[in-house]
């Protein structure tokens, strides 16, 4: 696949292009319908291309806005290789949605090695790649926006979790560095963190929406609303689904003294080695 950005067309909205990946089903496909509504012209990111080429239609039809499906694996290192280099070099692109991801739940010790390799290459590598591919433009020209769909398996992980939230956990983290970089610039990076949503990521991940108890599930319509809501608020980071804000203030305000208790030339002192200690190890 070899994709050139001389095959668009020139002319562009006055927000400029969105590009959405995975933006087919689920999330993807809600937030991609909300930023046409918004004005935005889209390039839009999956691997089914008849689910791609109908939304794309209908999105022309009905907000009249600059829809290009770009049918691409984003695990797949030559496609993400070929994306990259096309959004990189468009200039009218404005806002890049890092949504597409997968999931597959269970022990670590019954997950296969592509399983693992498929998380971590589009959770991770995609995510990154496509990140840098736009971030250096949006520093140059001092707008722009990233918005990364992480999830609250990120700040938790499960015994079926493991590697999911390890890829959702590098999402956090290296979203929050961004934000930092950016800082005193017109360029907004946000870092959502999603519950658990009704979408079909859930069967495929192994682990059915039906095993879950309903009152858990948001639904795919309400979390981008208050994503994109949470962004218009100039929030860098959005829980989509929590009320009480004062506790996303106490982790953050616990994550920020552990990180800073750290920083000592000394061992804890209940690693001191005590003559009694020395004695009973030796």
């Amino acid at each position: 696949m070899s994709i050139h950005v001389d095959q668009f067309s020139k002319a562009t909205s006055v927000k400029g292009t969105a590009v959405i990946t995975g933006a087919s089903t689920g999330i993807g496909k809600v937030f991609a319908e909300r930023l046409a509504k918004r004005g935005y012209d889209l390039i839009v990111i999956a691997r089914r291309v008849d689910r791609l080429n109908l939304l794309s239609a209908e999105l022309k039809d009905e907000y009249g806005v600059s829809v290009q499906p770009i049918p691409a694996d984003l695990a797949n290192s030559t496609q993400l290789r070929d994306v990259a280099e096309m959004i990189a070099a468009d200039e009218r692109v404005s806002l890049l949605l890092n949504n597409a991801g997968t999931a597959t739940l269970g022990a670590f010790v019954d997950a296969t090695a592509g399983d693992i390799s498929a998380m971590i290459d589009l959770n991770i590598v995609a995510l990154t790649r496509l990140t840098l591919a736009v971030l250096p433009g949006f520093k140059r020209r001092n707008r722009g926006s990233v918005i990364n769909i992480g999830s609250v398996l990120g700040l938790n992980s499960l015994p079926v979790s493991s590697i999911y939230s390890g890829t959702k956990g590098y999402v956090l983290n290296f979203t929050r560095g961004l934000q930092q970089e950016v800082e005193g610039t017109n360029v907004r990076v946000q870092l959502v963190l999603p519950a658990a949503i009704a979408t079909d990521l859930w069967d495929i991940s192994g682990f059915p929406l039906s095993q879950l108890d309903p009152a858990t599930v948001i639904t795919a319509e309400h979390a981008v609303d208050a994503s994109l809501a949470g962004f218009d608020l100039g929030e860098d980071l959005t829980l989509p689904s929590v009320n009480d804000l004062q506790l996303l203030a106490n982790y953050d305000s616990a994550r920020t003294s552990l990180f800073r208790a750290s920083l000592t030339s000394e061992p804890a002192s209940r690693y001191s080695l005590s003559p009694q200690r020395i004695a009973k190890a030796s």
